[in-house]
Formats: structure tokens, sequence, C-alpha cells
């Protein structure tokens, strides 16, 4: 696990709030995180399909930018490996979700890494 204070955690978190506010409102975001949100729509069609029993609209709304920017990282940017990103993905979860958000996160990235494993 990384520590608080190393840049890629810092980075991920940056990421995570900015996508967090923007599905909020239509605010003016950094543009990592514009990038991610312009893609949003293929990234919550992926989501659907590790998550299918919950509806987007559905899913909380710091639960669902963490998965977009899982996702984000696992299919598009593949910069750090797998585990890493699941990992500083359930770490976002207990920082800022709910009780069950960390096991939601580990199950639907899980889900994710075993399907892109089958392709």
């Amino acid at each position: 696990m990384k520590t608080p204070q190393d840049p890629r955690h810092q980075r991920r978190k940056r990421l995570l709030e900015e996508l967090f506010k923007r599905d909020f409102a239509d605010q003016h975001i950094d543009q990592n995180a514009e990038e991610i949100f312009q893609i949003h729509d293929l990234l919550d069609q992926k989501i659907k399909t590790i998550a299918p029993d919950f509806p987007i609209e559905k899913i909380n709304k710091i639960d669902l930018a963490i998965l977009r920017l899982a996702v984000y990282e696992l299919l598009i940017e593949k910069k750090a490996p797998p585990r890493v990103v699941i990992d500083e993905a359930i770490e976002l979860a207990k920082e800022y979700g709910n009780d069950s958000s960390p096991a939601f996160i580990n199950g639907a990235l899980g889900k994710l890494i075993h399907q892109e494993e089958k392709n």
C-alpha cells in the first residue's frame, strides 16, 4: 500500500475529487479528470457489465467516481499494474466511501480483471 504522501496516491485522490465534483455540477475540472469524464459513457457501459445488479444511477456517487477512475486506469491508461489500481481504489473507497464501498469496489474490479483475462 502506498503512503498518503505518495504522489501517485495524491494524483488519484485529486482526480477522484474532480470526477465527484463534475458529477454534481457542470463545473470546470482539471484536464486529466476532464479526459476521464469525456468517456464516462464508455466507462459506465463497462461498469454495467461488472456490477449488473447495480444500475449506474443507483450507485453511490463516490463509488461511481472511484469505479470510473479505476476502470479508466485499467483499460485506457494501463500505466499501473492491475493489482495496484485495485488496491488504490479500495483505499479511496475506505477513505471516501461508506462501510460497504471497499467490498463493492473490490468485487466489481475483480470481476473486470477476470473478464479481461478471458479476452
